[in-house]
C-alpha cells in the first residue's frame, strides 16, 4: 500500500451524528438531530461539559445536517459570530461561548433577538451551564430559554461495548481482544478511539484483511511512523 493511501486512511472523518457514540447524550443527540432536521420548536440549544466530551463534534454534526435544511451560520468561536442579521430561518452555531469578550458578547445577544424575530434557531457550546457562565445577564437569560444539555464523556467501563457497537454499526466484527488492545495501546479519549476505528474499518476494506488484533497492531504501528 502506498504512502499516501495510508495516508488517506489515517484522515479523521467529518464530525457527524452518525460516528459519535452518544452513551449518556442519547437526549442531547435527539434533540440536535430534531433541531437539524428542522422538527424542533426550541429557539435554541445549549450544550455544555468538560472538554473532550464531544461538544464540538456534535455542533458540526447538528450544521451538516442541518445545510439541506436552511442557511446555516457555523462559527468556531464567538469572534466569528457575523455582524449581519441572520437570514429568516437560519440556523447560528456558535461554539465556546464563554469565551466571548464584552463586545462579542453584545453582538452575540444581538443575533439571538434576531434570530427569535425571524423564526431561526441557535446551537451553542460552552463549559459551564447558562448560570455559572461569566457572561452578561441577559446574554445568560436568553441562553436559558432554549434546550441545555451536559455532554458527558462515556466511562471506561462503557467504552468497549461503546466501540463493539460502533463497529457493527459499521458492518464489521471487533473481539473483545482488538477492543482490548487499541484501549491498552491507543488513546483513550472516544473521538481518538472512534476515528480508529473508522481509519482501521477503511484500512481492512482497502487490505481485504479482518480486523484482528495482528492486523490492528501493524495499523498502529504504522499509523506512529507517520506522525
Amino acid at each position: 500500500m502506498s504512502e499516501q493511501l495510508i495516508l488517506d486512511l489515517a484522515r479523521p472523518e467529518p464530525p457527524t451524528f452518525a460516528n459519535f457514540v452518544a452513551g449518556a447524550n442519547r437526549e442531547a443527540v435527539a434533540a440536535l438531530r430534531a433541531l437539524a432536521a428542522g422538527g424542533s420548536r426550541e429557539t435554541g440549544v445549549l450544550l455544555w461539559g468538560a472538554g473532550g466530551a464531544g461538544k464540538s463534534h456534535l455542533l458540526r454534526a447538528a450544521a451538516t445536517a442541518a445545510q439541506g435544511t436552511r442557511t446555516v451560520i457555523y462559527c468556531a468561536s464567538p469572534r466569528d459570530v457575523p455582524v449581519a442579521t441572520p437570514d429568516t430561518f437560519a440556523l447560528l452555531v456558535v461554539d465556546a461561548i464563554d469565551a466571548a469578550d464584552a463586545f462579542e458578547q453584545g453582538r452575540l445577544f444581538t443575533q439571538l433577538n434576531a434570530l427569535a424575530a425571524g423564526h431561526g434557531q441557535w446551537l451553542a457550546a460552552a463549559t459551564l451551564p447558562p448560570a455559572r457562565l461569566a457572561l452578561r445577564e441577559d446574554l445568560r437569560t436568553r441562553l436559558a430559554l432554549g434546550l441545555v444539555f451536559e455532554v458527558t464523556p462515556l466511562a471506561d467501563d462503557d467504552k468497549p461495548q461503546a466501540l463493539a457497537a460502533y463497529a457493527r454499526e459499521r458492518g464489521f466484527s471487533l473481539s473483545d481482544d482488538a477492543i482490548g488492545y487499541l484501549l491498552a495501546h491507543g488513546r483513550r479519549d472516544m473521538p481518538s478511539l472512534v476515528a480508529a476505528l473508522a481509519a482501521l474499518d477503511r484500512h481492512s476494506l482497502a487490505t481485504r484483511r479482518t480486523v484482528t488484533v495482528p492486523l490492528l497492531r501493524e495499523w498502529l504501528q504504522r499509523d506512529l511512523n507517520l506522525r
